[in-house]
């Protein structure tokens, strides 16, 4: 059972390892997630999950990444 609002990754470390990659292909992109600074990461962290189920940690400064989260606000405001 997962409770709303529970952090479903690992307790008290960062998902992402390192800075993530900088590109992949938008029509492989099933779901993203934005997850913003908490005690036990501090830092914000942005994962995509593919098509594949396969789930990726995007660089937060990449131009790209910067396109994503663009998109996804766009879209979550029109809603």
């Amino acid at each position: 059972m997962e409770v709303q609002g529970q952090n479903k990754f690992h307790k008290g470390r960062c998902f992402c390892a390192d800075k993530g990659v900088d590109v992949v292909s938008p029509k492989n992109i099933e779901k993203l997630e934005i997850i913003p600074p908490s005690p036990s990461c501090g830092k914000q962290e942005i994962i995509v999950t593919l098509k594949s189920t396969e789930r990726k940690c995007m660089n937060p400064e990449s131009r790209f990444t910067q396109y994503l989260i663009k998109r996804a606000l766009e879209k979550m405001a029109q809603q």
